[in-house]
């Protein structure tokens, strides 16, 4: 007969007495699926401690992490997409807007700032996401051109953060008309001669990388980023054969001349400051 005799069958807590964790407090891997405390993702720059996955964030994120103290002054923060085309798929374009503004707390697909990275001045635009898929549209285009504009009047070097799904269908040629008037204005801060540092992060595809994502005078990309114009599956069907291992990675484009720097997150505001000295001096 066994020394011990179990009374019940685990542990029992009554309804009452049970507690739910709080929204936001883990997230878990996308690559490793394992669960990541919220303040020690932060801690790491949002990059898992496990598998060393890039995660996906934002322009909030990245400020946090790139300007000294998380201080910056944003440029050009009211600016608002119209509707010139009056466009309406599955809803009207304007309600759409709508929703992403009060989904994401944002204006558009990206923000612009100042302020300092490791002493050093410098102009970041940074794209997001969950802004109808990090689309660019007038907006995007329009502040874009608006902070290199910024950058050459007080001689201050431009960094280009990009994260998006490519053109915004929903302004059409006003969308794609963003891919010249960026590289045009890219053309004035190069004449000037004042440094652009293009951060390609995941995804990174379509008209963005078509136009500004690949003019920098530096181009960096995050680890495992994708980084193409169209995406494999089109590619493949247009060409008729399988694509290599890794295609459109950021290993990959690397690889193949089109990246100068992989840079994993944690190390990107030491690497980006030793850029502007450099340039600088």
């Amino acid at each position: 007969m066994a020394w011990f005799k179990r009374e019940k069958k685990g542990i029992s807590t009554s309804t009452e007495e049970k507690k739910e964790a709080p929204d936001g407090l883990w997230n878990k891997c996308p690559n490793c699926k394992k669960a990541l405390h919220s303040a020690d993702l932060i801690e790491n720059k949002y990059v898992c401690q496990y598998c060393d996955y890039h995660l996906r964030v934002g322009s909030k994120e990245y400020f946090q992490v790139l300007f000294d103290d998380n201080t910056f002054e944003e440029l050009f923060a009211n600016l608002t997409s119209g509707d010139p085309l009056k466009f309406t798929d599955s809803k009207p374009y304007t309600d759409r807007l709508v929703e992403s503004m009060a989904k994401t707390g944002l204006k558009d697909a990206i923000r612009a700032g100042v302020g300092k990275i490791e002493g050093e001045d410098l102009v970041i635009t940074c794209m997001d996401f969950n802004f109808i898929g990090g689309s660019m549209g007038s907006v995007v285009g329009e502040k874009i051109a608006r902070s290199i504009d910024y950058s050459i009047k007080h001689k201050i070097p431009f960094l280009m953060i990009s994260k998006s799904g490519g053109a915004r269908m929903m302004e059409a040629a006003f969308s794609l008309m963003q891919m010249a008037k960026t590289s045009a204005k890219l053309a004035l801060l190069s004449q000037a001669k004042i440094p652009y540092i293009s951060l390609l992060t995941d995804p990174t595809t379509g008209g963005v990388t078509a136009s500004y994502a690949m003019l920098g005078d530096i181009n960096i990309a995050e680890p495992g980023s994708l980084i193409g114009f169209a995406g494999p599956r089109v590619i493949k069907e247009t060409i008729k054969k399988d694509l290599p291992k890794g295609f459109q990675t950021a290993e990959f484009v690397l690889e193949h001349g089109f990246l100068d720097f992989i840079v994993d997150r944690r190390a990107m505001k030491a690497k980006l400051a030793s850029f502007l000295k450099m340039m600088k001096n």
